[in-house]
């Protein structure tokens, strides 16, 4: 025992935290600014902004492409006039009756699919069938079944609309796991009491997702069908001024027009959407 080294004592003085040098570092102005999503956005959007001014400038054919400057203008003076406010309130009236219709209907096919297996084999089958069918093939069918007017543009957009959402909405409800089914169970409910009540929280992403596919279509096929029936009728949305400034070969218009459905898509997406997003699933913790 003797010969065995003997390990001295060590004895080490706590250190104080201002030795240990930058713990927590501060972002700079430029990083605090980066981390804010709407400032990379708008970023980004200034810098398309000054490549389309820079193009058109060098491309010098204001029938081909106009500057921003002139774009600008032109949907000014749309605004003041009064003409592209009755445009876009005539486009989104009929926006909302054809994207509610269809969502109402897409509800009633999901909630068929899940509660029956005739639901689901009907719902299955009509989306092999009808989910890949233009909206816009339909149109010279909806002119012969319902005429000029209002009814044609809504078959198209239900049309636009239903087997998005619809798809969504089923895929979500399959994927809600059968531990919130069989809670919900527990709880003594079934049918649509099982629906509302689990199977839409649980599977609210994947609806919010249908619904988002749906305006996108729908909008887009509206200003298409606008664009016929305006030929047709002589009246219309935003889709019948582009046609008719395009027939003019007032180009600033017809980009007015374009930057209208642009501005109102980023609208939609960027504040109802979002915010419905913001007071749902991302409160709930269903995403990041």
């Amino acid at each position: 025992m003797s010969d065995m080294a003997i390990r001295p004592e060590v004895v080490r003085e706590i250190s104080g935290a201002d030795e240990f040098g930058i713990v927590e570092k501060e972002f700079s102005t430029f990083e605090r600014l980066y981390n804010l999503g709407w400032v990379r956005k708008t970023g980004l959007l200034i810098l398309l902004a000054l490549l389309w001014e820079g193009y058109a400038r060098h491309l010098d054919n204001p029938l081909l492409v106009p500057t921003l400057t002139d774009t600008f203008r032109a949907w000014r003076e749309g605004m003041e006039s009064g003409v592209l406010p009755e445009r876009i309130l005539a486009s989104l009236q009929v926006l909302a009756i054809g994207f509610t219709t269809g969502v109402v209907l897409a509800g009633i096919l999901t909630v068929l699919a899940i509660t029956t297996r005739i639901g689901t084999d009907f719902l299955e089958s009509m989306t092999a069938m009808l989910n890949p069918l233009p909206a816009i093939a339909l149109l010279p069918l909806a002119l012969i079944w319902f005429g000029l007017g209002l009814g044609s543009l809504v078959f198209v957009l239900v049309h636009s609309v239903l087997w998005a959402v619809a798809l969504n909405t089923h895929a979500g409800f399959r994927g809600v796991s059968n531990t919130l089914r069989m809670v919900g169970r527990n709880y003594g409910l079934s049918g649509l009491g099982l629906v509302f009540k689990i199977l839409i929280p649980a599977a609210f992403p994947s609806i919010l997702s249908g619904l988002k596919i749906g305006w996108a279509f729908a909008w887009r096929t509206l200003i298409a069908a606008e664009l016929v029936f305006g030929v047709a009728s002589g009246k219309g949305g935003l889709g019948w001024y582009i046609f008719e400034s395009k027939n003019q070969l007032d180009i600033p218009e017809v980009f007015a027009g374009l930057l209208t459905i642009i501005m109102i898509g980023l609208l939609v997406e960027n504040v109802i959407f979002r915010t419905i997003e913001n007071r749902t699933v991302r409160r709930w913790g269903m995403q990041t």
